[in-house]
């Protein structure tokens, strides 16, 4: 198709018109300008009316090319112009990126970004911990500190004050580690550049392996003591107590896991990530028996609201200080908590094996896959 271009009355520039298309009521109008550079003729096609184009803004751009031509101060053609315009946005760009990484602070990341990641990513009790250690501990030193302020002498201001505070080697150690991932985070949003002001701080390091085990005796007055207090809660201790699951494990227990004909329960998503298989003892299978049987997924025991139990409950804890299990007991690995009964049953099982089984745990010396367990 062959256009008509027609001059302006501005030296250089033309435009043609298209044969359709109108604009205020006039036909859309593109124009070019047309200019000596280094001898040659150059045409450089500029745009429409419909864009905001007319032919007086494209003279006064022919203008500073000829003069940027002339002079050598600023771009000699549109192409140039063009590109002169991107790097400068470009720039803009990461001098507001950078000003917004100089105003971002510690808590304003770890409330509008971190956060709500942490919430769709991680378990309720966990994202909960870190709220609280953050609120608590770690937002009054440097929550108003912009990330690339804080330094590894606010992080160390945080452990004295937890250490002050009588705060354990464990919380102390989860709260720098929220430190951390906050930081690993920010790194990978490209948040914040450089080191991690906590990568050479020392973490805590404590022994918190559980040593103390149950005699026979005093398993059987716990049970005894635990079962006047409660039957839900005697029947949960007994079970760890003779199976080695864990509490969560334990509270986690549907019907549809449990299968007293072949003395199985599944436990699934354990601790270290691994569905595993607790065989049960004569008892333990009598006393399940013995329940009422829900529906398959029904939990074994809930709280009384019907739902899911999360923490032991401080009937463990009464009974325990009602037969004087802690009594005198300033190390706190030997003092007795729920865990202690799977400690209990992995130090009976063992113990069995060497001197002969007892009749108890007899179906489970004949199984060596529990072992695996430990």
């Amino acid at each position: 198709m062959t256009f008509q271009w027609i001059k302006t009355q501005f030296p250089g520039v033309r435009y043609r018109e298209h044969p359709t298309r109108k604009h205020n009521g006039k036909q859309d109008r593109y124009f070019t300008i047309r200019y000596k550079l280094h001898g040659k003729l150059k045409e450089e096609g500029i745009g429409w009316t419909s864009q905001g184009w007319n032919a007086q803004k494209i003279a006064i751009m022919r203008g500073d090319l000829i003069k940027g031509h002339k002079t050598g101060d600023g771009p000699e053609t549109l192409s140039d112009k063009r590109q002169l315009t991107k790097e400068l946005n470009e720039s803009d760009r990461l001098k507001k990126e950078r000003e917004n990484k100089e105003r971002l602070t510690f808590e304003n990341f770890f409330d509008e970004i971190y956060f709500p990641q942490a919430k769709n990513n991680k378990e309720k009790k966990s994202y909960i911990r870190e709220e609280t250690l953050c609120r608590l501990w770690i937002k009054p030193v440097i929550g108003k500190l912009t990330l690339a302020k804080v330094s590894p002498s606010d992080i160390e201001t945080i452990k004295s004050n937890m250490v002050i505070a009588d705060r354990s080697e464990r919380t102390i150690r989860y709260a720098l580690a929220v430190i951390r991932q906050v930081f690993n985070h920010a790194i990978l949003l490209n948040c914040f550049e450089g080191q991690s002001p906590i990568k050479h701080i020392k973490f805590p390091q404590s022994d918190n392996q559980r040593l103390r085990f149950l005699s026979r005796v005093e398993a059987e007055d716990l049970l005894t003591e635990l079962k006047k207090r409660s039957q839900q809660w005697y029947e949960i201790a007994y079970i760890s107590l003779y199976t080695g699951a864990r509490a969560d494990e334990i509270f986690s227990l549907r019907w549809a896991e449990v299968d007293t004909e072949k003395g199985t329960l599944i436990l699934w998503d354990t601790k270290n990530t691994k569905t595993r298989i607790a065989f049960m003892t004569y008892d333990v299978k009598a006393l399940l028996k013995n329940k009422i049987r829900g529906k398959d997924s029904d939990y074994l025991f809930t709280d009384r609201f019907g739902n899911k139990i999360k923490e032991a409950s401080d009937t463990f804890k009464r009974a325990v200080d009602a037969i004087g299990l802690n009594n005198n007991v300033i190390d706190k690995r030997m003092k007795v908590v729920f865990h202690s009964l799977r400690h209990t049953f992995a130090s009976w099982l063992l113990s069995d094996k060497v001197s002969g089984p007892s009749p108890v745990l007899c179906p489970l010396i004949r199984s060596p896959r529990i072992i695996a367990i430990f």
